[in-house]
């Protein structure tokens, strides 16, 4: 399938991976990335909780475009981060996200030291809403989900 005939999804899953091919720095980004949005959905959230669910509708609307079965996997995702959230003691949500943020922001930062390759949202910003469909995309395959 030449770049006119292929979907844009893979399209950009295919670039996203170009710098995600060491085995390490996968296993690094599919427990960061799912950390990363957790913990930037509380940082939305502890502003407001309507701030977070904002953020999460927008990222869905994007998912949609792309791939109504990521955005179905995502949005089971995005509910699962929100009523953890909603479970956490109000004044917990920040120091938790926060932390959670950092480390998993370094051990991103890792995983691309091992590969040898900067973050591929240095070249493309989408590349950082990507990054969680990447991750998706293992289970999908694995579980013969076509997205």
């Amino acid at each position: 399938m030449n770049d006119l005939s292929q979907r844009r999804i893979d399209q950009l899953l295919a670039r996203y991976g170009e710098s995600h091919r060491n085995p390490m720095n996968e296993i690094i980004h599919c427990v960061c990335i799912p950390a990363i949005v957790f913990s930037l959905l509380g940082l939305c959230w502890s502003v407001s909780p309507a701030v977070a669910l904002v953020v999460a509708a927008a990222s869905l609307a994007y998912y949609l475009r792309l791939s109504p079965p990521f955005a179905v996997g995502m949005m089971a995702m995005a509910a699962v981060m929100l009523v953890l959230l909603a479970r956490l003691p109000s004044g917990a949500v920040l120091p938790v996200s926060a932390v959670v943020f950092v480390l998993a922001w370094i051990g991103q930062f890792v995983g691309h030291k091992i590969e040898g390759k900067k973050p591929s949202f240095f070249e493309d910003l989408r590349f950082l809403l990507v990054g969680p469909l990447f991750v998706l995309a293992f289970l999908y395959r694995r579980w013969r989900i076509r997205y």
